[in-house]
């Protein structure tokens, strides 16, 4: 089940709304969310919703053990058990066959490679499980000696497909206490329809430019202009779909007294790939630098080290595929050229350019995210950098780029803060019209039309579901 569907917009949402608001205990709301949530996730993954129980039941004892433990050898005895055995469960059904290709490649080898599916959503869970025992160890936290308060933590549906990636420090305390709120629905409704929008409205309209531009049969023929515009509305596909997933899933806690981090700050706008990294996919960000980078030693020893096996495990995250792998290698050596040669310049260096460098860098990256078949992605800039028969623009770049300019030109103005810079910018007035009772039905109708329009957009188009389900 997809947050952008019918029946999930109309029939479960609903039910799981209906059912909190009818009682006040927080004990009674969670047993329902965790009903509800294993449910939810069941619904696609109807096996695989075993896998989650288990995996989730030798991490909560781990950590019951970690918290008995009276020696530190111990302690820590147990926490690398939780460790190994949560990633264990991720390796075998992410990277089997990844390693099984590998291994052929050598002399002797030859390995039928096996058909393993993967769990939706494998990679958030497990590391959002480990965010607790790691987290424990270090004393950060209590032990949660309820399994079924500790399933909820992990099975959270809002959260439990993409992410954010959510501590359990940060919402510790609203598994114990918490309050449903007219102002807190009202700011989760604007904010899950919202994301709706991104995601029906932006986001699938541009992996249709996608797939005339980038996936056609006649890919390799394609003129310079026409790639150009494949990867762009690629860019935007991407940032909008998870986004806008990102925006739903912390409208859906708002509704049910939950507060999740922010997980995009428009890194459209970075003007270095540094704040690229700060503002993108903030939870994972975030977690590779607390629990991996950090404890090898940060930047006080093994810089060049640590950044590298960051990058390396932040690529080989993404999917296993030799493309991810150079994606996040491909990152590690920008990053540390611009540290180096631009982050000590960057006061002289104008904002404009390094916007530009930045976006270009991106673009790059993305092109090298997308293209799983290294064959493709040479293509792909070979059709840039030379235009061979097809030329830089023919009359097909010239028909697509009349199309959807118009589309193109929408979207990076969303994908920028300046409709929050204008709400800013008249606070007062809005806030004034806002409080007043044509303010209030001006409200309730944009939230209606925008629903109404995403909702004719769903039933219009074909089935899509978001890019980061395969992560």
């Amino acid at each position: 089940m997809v947050f952008s569907s019918l029946i999930f917009l109309y029939v479960f949402l609903p039910v799981c709304l209906v059912a909190a608001w009818l009682t006040s205990r927080v004990r009674t709301q969670n047993a329902f969310l965790l009903l509800a949530s294993l449910f939810f996730y069941a619904w696609g993954e109807p096996v695989y919703v075993i896998l989650l129980i288990l995996t989730t039941f030798i991490i909560w004892l781990c950590g019951i053990f970690v918290g008995r433990a009276r020696s530190q050898g111990v302690r820590k005895g147990w926490l690398v058990t939780a460790i190994v055995m949560a990633l264990a469960s991720l390796v075998y059904f992410k990277y089997t066959g990844f390693l099984v290709e590998i291994l052929n490649i050598l002399p002797f080898f030859h390995f039928e490679p096996p058909s393993i599916s993967l769990p939706v959503g494998i990679s958030f869970y497990t590391f959002q499980a480990l965010t607790y025992i790691i987290d424990l160890y270090r004393g950060e936290i209590k032990i949660q000696r309820s399994y079924a308060r500790f399933l909820l933590y992990v099975s959270l549906f809002p959260q439990l497909i993409a992410g954010p990636i959510v501590r359990y420090i940060d919402i510790e305390k609203d598994l114990y206490h918490r309050r449903i709120t007219l102002d807190g629905m009202s700011a989760g409704i604007c904010r899950f329809l919202g994301g709706l929008a991104k995601k029906v409205l932006i986001a699938n309209y541009a992996s249709e430019i996608v797939e005339l531009c980038l996936e056609s049969g006649h890919f390799a023929q394609v003129s310079s202009a026409t790639a150009i515009l494949g990867i762009i509305a690629f860019c935007i596909q991407i940032y909008f779909d998870f986004s806008g997933y990102s925006d739903m899933a912390i409208g859906l806690g708002l509704l049910f007294g939950f507060r999740f981090m922010e997980n995009f700050r428009y890194p459209y706008i970075a003007s270095t790939i540094t704040d690229f990294w700060r503002r993108w996919h903030i939870s994972l960000s975030t977690f590779f630098r607390d629990y991996l980078y950090i404890p090898l030693g940060g930047n006080k020893r093994h810089r060049l080290r640590n950044t590298f096996v960051v990058w390396f495990l932040t690529g080989l995250w993404h999917g296993a595929s030799v493309n991810f792998i150079l994606w996040g290698l491909y990152y590690f050596v920008l990053l540390t050229l611009e540290r180096v040669l631009i982050l000590p310049r960057q006061e002289k260096i104008p904002r404009v350019l390094g916007h530009l460098w930045t976006m270009l860098a991106v673009l790059v990256g993305w092109s090298l995210f997308y293209f799983t078949k290294t064959a493709d992605f040479l293509t792909f800039w070979g059709r840039i950098v030379s235009p061979g028969l097809a030329g830089f623009v023919d009359l097909e770049a010239k028909i697509l780029w009349k199309q959807h300019l118009f589309f193109i030109l929408v979207a990076t103005v969303f994908s920028t803060p300046l409709l929050p810079w204008i709400r800013q910018r008249f606070k007062e007035p809005l806030r004034q019209l806002e409080n007043s009772p044509v303010g209030g039905v001006l409200q309730t109708a944009d939230v209606l039309l925008l629903l109404l329009i995403s909702t004719a957009s769903l039933v219009a188009s074909s089935y899509n579901p978001f890019l980061y389900f395969r992560f």
